[in-house]
């Protein structure tokens, strides 16, 4: 908003040309999220404890201590990420691009079934929600619609197309539906998989920060011709101003994380999870990189994996291969420390993000 009003006056006032350059928006964005999340933070964890008396329900098959330590904590701190995510984009993103509104689109809408979630658990006072069928089919058509107009946006030469790390000039064509249909499953598979990981203090929050720096970075260079030229990437038209909505992001989740340090004083819930996750799988499908996501969100693929395995082991053979699922709970049991499970696994997301980056010159 602050860029089209101001921008077009950079002609009766030079100074204002500072504000076309990506990196001055995107630092302006980031700071922006942070300081709305401090100022807010409070008062808004004050509000939703006071209507969440008994807070978030919390699974009784969970370790004692997680049990009990946790009851109480309201949930729904999604909220925090969300406006300030929102008001940082707004303010400083160029509101004529199609992309910022797409990811910005499915962040918003993914939040709303997340918050719809989190207030039935919340109010019938169990850990069930809205049903899993409607959660996934609301979703998948958001995602989908989301797609498609993503592809629309793209060059034609790759607007159906998928891009590989490591490999130059590799694309490999799946027409319409079959972009669509895979597209959508990123989306809402990134979601559901950062959703799995928040079970812990600080978990979910600290892999996405760094995920969306990496590809806050990536989306800008995918953006630009001369980067893409040097690199082999991919190059999609003005898709770097999504490095603004990803510079919020980073900005919402840093001045979450101050409040949901262990121990949590607000867990962000379904409203947040759900919806940060959507932002990283559209991006990644605006920028064509979607196979690095999963190298970079190789922690939420992780968890993802450690369900499945531990669903499909009980049903076949009727044991279990975890102790619990997902893996960060399986640790719990074992009696590892919650803070030692939160930043040994964020250790293991900054590796996999610095080879997530790696991509760039290994083609």
């Amino acid at each position: 908003m602050i860029y089209n009003f101001i921008y077009p006056l950079a002609d009766i006032f030079s100074p204002f040309n500072l504000f076309r350059y990506l990196t001055f928006r995107s630092i302006a964005a980031f700071l922006t999220a942070l300081i709305i999340s401090f100022v807010i933070g409070g008062g808004l964890i004050r509000f939703l404890r006071s209507k969440q008396k008994q807070g978030q329900p919390i699974r009784e098959d969970g370790p004692v201590s997680h049990v009990i330590g946790k009851k109480g904590t309201p949930t729904m701190g999604g909220l925090l990420i969300l406006i300030s995510l929102a008001i940082g984009t707004l303010l400083w993103a160029d509101l004529t691009n199609r992309y910022v509104w797409i990811v910005l689109g499915v962040t918003v809408a993914f939040g709303v079934v997340g918050f719809l979630d989190d207030f039935l658990k919340v109010t019938k006072r169990n850990t069930k929600g809205v049903p899993g069928r409607v959660k996934f089919t609301a979703s998948l058509v958001v995602a989908a619609v989301a797609a498609y107009f993503a592809a629309q946006g793209s060059p034609t030469p790759l607007r159906y197309m998928l891009a590989f790390p490591f490999l130059k000039d590799v694309l490999l064509p799946l027409g319409m539906i079959g972009f669509v249909a895979f597209a959508s499953l990123v989306i809402v598979g990134t979601s559901n998989a950062v959703n799995l990981t928040d079970g812990l203090d600080g978990l979910a929050i600290g892999p996405v920060i760094m995920a969306a720096m990496v590809f806050a970075l990536l989306a800008y260079l995918v953006g630009n011709v001369r980067y893409t030229t040097y690199l082999f990437l991919p190059h999609v038209p003005r898709a770097g101003e999504l490095a603004v909505l990803l510079s919020a992001l980073v900005g919402a989740g840093l001045g979450f994380l101050w409040f949901n340090a262990p121990p949590a004083m607000v867990f962000m819930g379904d409203t947040g999870s759900l919806a940060i996750g959507g932002a990283l799988g559209a991006t990644s499908v605006v920028i064509k990189h979607e196979f690095v996501l999963a190298i970079v969100g190789g922690l939420f693929v992780l968890e993802t994996v450690s369900v499945i395995v531990q669903v499909l082991s009980f049903k076949w053979t009727g044991k279990r291969i975890f102790r619990m699922a997902p893996l960060h709970h399986h640790f719990e049991q074992k009696g590892w420390a919650e803070p030692t499970i939160v930043f040994r696994f964020w250790i293991i997301a900054a590796i996999l993000s610095m080879i997530g980056l790696a991509t760039l010159k290994l083609r």
